[in-house]
């Protein structure tokens, strides 16, 4: 009784659960802001292979992120609201902890640098195409994206940040849209010269595709919080936070799989083989419009970066930590 006690005063102390108030639609736009990316497949995704592959791996993480809601409340009167107390269930106390958080850090801290990176090159690219007198080197642009962020991090619980990362998701789905109607003009008035394979060589042509089916991997990556996500909802006995976690789950991968298959498919018949990984590159006109994209852009990674922030923070590290000390010194 006493490890329990301990154990609830630390996640009442945490900011992922110090709050148990969040709706079905939170689950639902939380994961459209952390599944959403930038990178939105036109490289591939576009022939029939690719869209098999984007299909592919909808299915498998749609369905392993269903196995992650389950596992959640696996254990009758237990929440796993982090992967490292999933992994200690799995392996035992140590091993299970020190086989999930290295992995788990990992693909965090390199989610968290691409997006510092993301957000810089989006907002220089948004001013440059308002102001193209205005010079000033991408690093600056980082760095202001990382100042902004050491201020929303003073948000005191995940929570808190739901109208962050509604607004992040919806800017999302408008740029998206800018992308998919741009993309749809500019493919009526101009066909692009070949839709053919970009590359001539055989060496080029397997980089090309290990490159793009990384690109449609690293598309659906919601499975690195849906846990904490989950955690924020409230949970009883007739309606266990699982049901109104998948109706979220369900409501944002439908969003992402119309998002991503429309850019895809208009900026490849747009484009033809001449289309970037990232359309918004391809696009050049009307420019206020690209700028508006791309700032929307910037916006949306914003709060992205929040909602994993909140997976990744030290505070959560520590806890992992205390949480060990608490389970060794109970057996």
């Amino acid at each position: 009784m006493e490890i329990d006690q301990q154990n609830e005063d630390l996640n009442n102390w945490l900011p992922v659960t110090a709050s148990r108030k969040a709706k079905w639609w939170y689950s639902a736009f939380h994961n459209v802001t952390a599944m959403i990316e930038k990178f939105l497949l036109c490289s591939c995704s576009c022939r029939v292979s690719g869209i098999v592959a984007v299909l592919g791996s909808w299915v498998i993480t749609f369905y392993t992120l269903w196995q992650l809601v389950e596992l959640h409340e696996a254990v009758p009167g237990k929440r796993f609201d982090r992967y490292p107390e999933l992994g200690q269930h799995a392996f035992g106390p140590k091993l299970g902890y020190w086989i999930v958080m290295p992995q788990q850090m990992l693909v965090q801290v390199g989610t968290d640098i691409v997006y510092n990176v993301t957000g810089g090159k989006s907002l220089k690219k948004a001013i440059e195409l308002l102001i193209p007198s205005f010079a000033m080197r991408n690093t600056c642009y980082i760095l202001i994206f990382t100042a902004i962020q050491l201020s929303l991090s003073q948000i005191p619980n995940f929570n808190s940040l739901k109208g962050l990362s509604l607004l992040a998701a919806v800017m999302s789905v408008c740029y998206s849209m800018i992308a998919f109607v741009a993309s749809t003009v500019e493919g009526a008035q101009h066909h692009p010269a070949s839709y053919g394979i970009r590359s001539q060589y055989s060496v080029d042509i397997a980089f090309d595709v290990m490159n793009a089916l990384g690109t449609v991997a690293f598309a659906f990556a919601g499975h690195s919080v849906v846990l904490e996500i989950q955690a924020t909802i409230p949970s009883t006995p007739e309606v266990p936070s699982k049901k109104p976690t998948w109706k979220g789950v369900v409501v944002a991968y439908a969003i992402v799989l119309l998002c991503y298959l429309t850019v895809a498919i208009s900026g490849f018949w747009a484009f033809g083989n001449l289309v970037e990984d990232d359309i918004l590159i391809s696009l050049q006109k009307p420019n206020w419009l690209i700028a508006v994209a791309n700032f929307m852009v910037f916006l949306h990674v914003v709060g992205s970066y929040q909602v994993h922030y909140y997976n990744d923070t030290l505070l959560e590290i520590i806890y992992d930590n205390l949480l060990l000390v608490n389970n060794s010194n109970s057996e």
